[in-house]
């Protein structure tokens, strides 16, 4: 890391360095030391496999932040993810498998290789052409890695949330132009899906007849082109359907704390009296004292 290395003093209080250089050479060597045999014995003993779901979890807590706008949470979050970025590179150092200075040199490099309008004077009109750019780019770094597999969603990690793993696959497609031209053409492939899954159904007296295989298929793209629907309208599906879980939650609860302070057993109530419950929920949703 050069002079801010070589400045690195963790006896100094942190607070004072100013030089985003230098705080970073610090992060490296707390970890360091954690991970030397003076350090702990915990972060010694993790593993790239130990700790991998950690970089899930941090990243889902910093998208809380920015959804609850808490800003000075998302600060903490983002530290975490940086925790999880230099633990990483640690551990692969230990191993023989790369640097940290390697991770950092590889994501300038594709930044610049990946931005040819900013740092090579290619021409764009729109944030189009850039995502366009961007497919080919890619499409030709998997050729030169060897990979065999060189489809447009060949590098979309499958254990990305589905609603957003079917975002990915429709946006990746749009971009080469398969697309719906409108918002009407997506709401009649919704209804069209809706219209299959009632067919494969096949109520008969409220019971499901229909085959399970074929029920799965149609349910399955039924949520495909909800996720096409929301992503026409700009909006992103997994937010909208976190932001309807919590208003459930929040709903419910106001439900189940109306029955406590009355004294009423929730759970013994008929399901009218709950719906007349969860009415007076939406109408004062966590607004209304008890």
């Amino acid at each position: 890391m050069g002079n801010a290395e070589e400045k690195t003093d963790l006896s100094k209080d942190i607070d004072d360095i100013k030089d985003p250089g230098i705080l970073f050479c610090a992060l490296i060597k707390v970890m360091d030391r954690l991970r030397s045999d003076s350090g702990c014995i915990w972060d010694r003993e993790q593993t790239h496999e130990s700790i991998k779901k950690n970089l899930i979890e941090e990243a889902y807590e910093a998208l809380e932040s920015i959804e609850d706008a808490d800003f000075q949470n998302l600060k903490e979050e983002l530290g975490d993810i940086l925790l999880q970025v230099v633990f990483h590179s640690r551990i692969a150092a230990d191993n023989k498998e790369f640097e940290v200075n390697d991770v950092i040199r590889t994501i300038i490099k594709k930044l610049i290789r990946r931005h040819p309008h900013v740092f090579g004077g290619k021409p764009v009109r729109s944030s189009r052409d850039v995502l366009a750019n961007w497919e080919d780019i890619k499409k030709f770094e998997r050729k030169e890695k060897n990979k065999e597999n060189l489809s447009l969603f060949s590098n979309i990690p499958k254990i990305l949330p589905s609603l957003h793993y079917a975002y990915e696959i429709q946006g990746r497609a749009s971009r080469l132009g398969f697309d719906w031209e409108s918002i009407e053409g997506v709401i009649e492939k919704v209804n069209e899906e809706i219209s299959e899954l009632c067919e494969a159904l096949s109520l008969n007296k409220g019971h499901v007849d229909g085959n399970k295989a074929e029920i799965i298929e149609e349910l399955g793209d039924l949520l495909f082109s909800i996720v096409n629907l929301s992503r026409h309208l700009g909006l992103d599906s997994e937010q909208c359907l976190r932001q309807t879980c919590r208003k459930f939650i929040e709903r419910f609860g106001y439900m189940e704390e109306y029955a406590d302070k009355k004294g009423i057993d929730f759970k013994g109530l008929s399901l009218q009296e709950k719906d007349k419950l969860w009415e007076m929920a939406k109408n004062y949703p966590g607004k209304k004292k008890i």
